[in-house]
């Protein structure tokens, strides 16, 4: 029986997913008493920050690990991906309310679901049992489907088709991950990890229902995850979502998914043992390959970037396969500086495309001569793109560097073979852009979009994120030091 006793330990370090669940519902009866698009911004923003201070409250004063009954645990490890997964909602809120301000219909909605999402996030990287991690995994993706498809209308009828394509395929991820999860419980009787686990080292030879469920529990993973050969809706929903529903798309909901996976991967060894490590190294190499050659072929920046992103956590499974000491701190700066990357990259189409009504500008030639035109978003968006190519000076190649280091000391040559690969690929298609930013047509008039104090907060926000890109890239022993401290202690 799991015990439901729970002390005041418990509840302190239970307060960030308390204070984001409170928030949602705090932000539900603003809606209810008053639509105003700045006030339930506001809460919802505040609520957040709360949650972020809370995270670091908790990992200063409360005895960490701390079990939760036999759903949770809070740790560093939970500390350190909550924290990464509330900055980066925020991020997407500021982006968020600059660009609602065009948008026609209700707006107040889409910070309750960016909050909802957020929540399920911070369920899931506190999991230790398959009912946890389903619940997480629910609350996180659900709102997602209203979210994809917010600014539905005539004029951007892919919105409303990409909702449909992520609702659909994702409702075969969840059929995959139960059918999963039941596969293991028959085998093992036991839904949490260590239970599972204890039952399974037992055995002699592990089942085929084990390896069969532990299978299916990978592929709903690397559906949310966009591993090729799951990875066909990603270009679709990146397309048609909003702008910083894309950006939370690539950044907090795939933090969360990564973390659980890793969580897993730690607690059930078996989901990268024997033949399930060969699947992932596979995985990987084709994933850093078709990732980055499909996004070559690219002139919608959108899609671009999924196509990108799906490179980008193909190199992360470069950590995973690899039995180094060091694999739970390398994953999480090289998450770390990706995070701050894609924040820029989405933040800067967000900012070009949210004066204007119709669909976004995601298009290659929206950028032709950016830079003249809007100098400071050209200069955020090269230093985003040299760092995800990985350019020495910049985060990006500070996690890319060490995911070679990575590489080398588990022996995976052909895996750092994809990888180099890989980069030379995505720097051609991330110099093609910053190419077209800088070109000069003639007769062209300086011109910038109309601004509000939320463009203008957003564009500070770019900016810091511009800094933080170049100064971890110079000086990146802060963000080592961070890391080491929370994911070893774990």
């Amino acid at each position: 029986m799991m015990s439901a006793q729970l002390t005041l330990q418990n509840l302190f370090a239970l307060l960030p997913i308390i204070i984001c669940s409170g928030t949602a519902v705090l932000v539900m009866l603003a809606i209810a008493f008053k639509r105003s698009h700045f006030m339930n911004a506001t809460v919802a923003v505040m609520g957040l920050n709360a949650a972020l201070i809370s995270v670091w409250w908790v990992s200063r004063t409360v005895a960490l690990p701390q079990a939760v009954t036999e759903l949770f645990v809070v740790d560093s490890f939970a500390c350190f991906y909550m924290a990464l997964i509330l900055v980066a909602t925020l991020a997407c809120m500021t982006l968020a309310h600059a660009y609602m301000e065009t948008h026609s219909g209700n707006r107040e909605e889409l910070y309750l679901l960016l909050t909802l999402s957020a929540t399920g996030g911070l369920v899931m990287v506190c999991s230790r049992h398959m009912a946890g991690l389903f619940i997480g995994m629910e609350i996180l993706t659900v709102p997602l489907f209203g979210l994809i498809a917010y600014s539905f209308k005539r004029s951007r009828s892919r919105s409303l088709e990409a909702g449909i394509k992520y609702l659909v395929l994702s409702a075969m991820s969840t059929a995959f991950m139960l059918f999963g999860i039941a596969l293991l419980y028959a085998q093992t009787g036991h839904l949490s990890y260590a239970g599972i686990h204890s039952v399974l080292v037992q055995s002699l030879q592990v089942p085929m229902l084990a390896w069969a469920g532990c299978a299916m529990i990978f592929v709903a993973f690397a559906f949310k995850l966009s591993f090729v050969p799951f990875h066909l809706w990603t270009p679709d929903v990146y397309e048609g979502a909003p702008a910083p529903v894309s950006a939370f798309l690539a950044t907090a909901s795939k933090v969360a998914v990564f973390a659980a996976f890793i969580r897993l991967l730690q607690d059930l060894p078996l989901m990268s043992f024997g033949p399930m490590h060969d699947v992932l190294a596979a995985i990987a190499g084709l994933s850093i390959i078709v990732g980055n050659l499909l996004a070559l072929t690219q002139s919608n920046i959108k899609r671009m970037l999924g196509y990108s992103s799906i490179a980008h956590f193909g190199y992360l499974l470069i950590a995973v396969v690899s039995v180094h000491r060091l694999e739970q701190p390398i994953v999480a700066i090289y998450l770390a500086t990706y995070v701050i990357t894609a924040l820029a990259a989405f933040g800067v189409l967000v900012q070009v495309s949210s004066p204007y009504q119709g669909v976004d500008a995601d298009n290659l030639q929206h950028y032709r001569g950016l830079f003249w035109k809007r100098p400071y978003l050209a200069s955020v968006m090269t230093v985003a793109m040299l760092s995800m190519a990985g350019i020495p000076m910049t985060a990006g190649f500070i996690g890319k560097f060490h995911i070679v280091l990575i590489g080398v000391g588990g022996h995976l040559w052909w895996l750092l073979a994809a990888l180099v690969v890989g980069s030379a690929l995505g720097l051609y298609y991330y110099l093609r852009l910053m190419i077209t930013m800088f070109l000069l047509e003639p007769g062209m008039r300086r011109f910038e979009a109309p601004l509000n104090w939320g463009h203008t907060t957003g564009g500070f926000m770019l900016l810091l994120a511009a800094l933080m890109m170049i100064l971890l890239g110079v000086y990146p022993e802060p963000l080592l030091k961070a890391v080491m401290m929370a994911i070893s202690s774990t």
